[in-house]
């Protein structure tokens, strides 16, 4: 079996990967997805000795029937069942060992993730000070949007007509007449 700090290890990329897109998780269960993504990332999945079908496999064998999840003693037992077949040549023990080895300290990797661009095109196309027509009224001058001013026409119930000059000026006139 592997040393105290190894199955540490162990257990702490079990529940990072566990943790993994799911902000609900605790941490002590892993699903089918994170189970496949854990075999995929730590490359235990090599698609010659072990496919993803393969992963499935051991993953409905060590849960319970009614369950949806793994535990990390299931976890353990389904390394035992991989690793054998991961590592032909090795005793069953020494396969255990290199796959523990391949599992240890490792994290769920981000790999695919859409990156921002930063080319002069979306530059152009993101700069509010080129912008014209009914876009240039939804940004200042600093680029910051209007909110809801931008976007709508708010109507002001002052009586007078829109972009009349002198508005606010009646009571004034009256005033002076008299």
């Amino acid at each position: 079996m592997a040393e105290g700090s190894d199955m540490e290890q162990l257990l702490t990329a079990f529940r990072k990967f566990s943790v993994y897109g799911d902000p609900k998780a605790t941490g002590k269960e892993l699903n089918g997805k994170t189970w496949a993504k854990l075999c995929k990332d730590c490359r235990i999945n090599d698609g010659k000795n072990i496919t993803s079908t393969d992963v499935d496999i051991v993953f409905s064998k060590v849960k319970q029937r009614t369950a949806r999840v793994i535990t990390y003693e299931e976890f353990q037992r389904a390394l035992e069942e991989l690793a054998p077949k991961r590592f032909k040549g090795q005793s069953k023990e020494e396969a255990l060992q290199s796959l523990h080895k391949l599992v240890e300290g490792r994290e769920p990797s981000s790999v695919g993730v859409t990156k921002v661009a930063k080319t002069a095109t979306v530059d152009r196309l993101t700069d509010p000070s080129r912008y014209t027509g009914s876009h240039k009224e939804r940004f200042d001058d600093s680029g910051r949007g209007k909110g809801r001013e931008g976007r709508e026409e708010i109507v002001e119930n002052t009586g007078y007509v829109t972009a009349y000059k002198n508005a606010g000026t009646y009571d004034s006139k009256v005033k002076a007449e008299k």
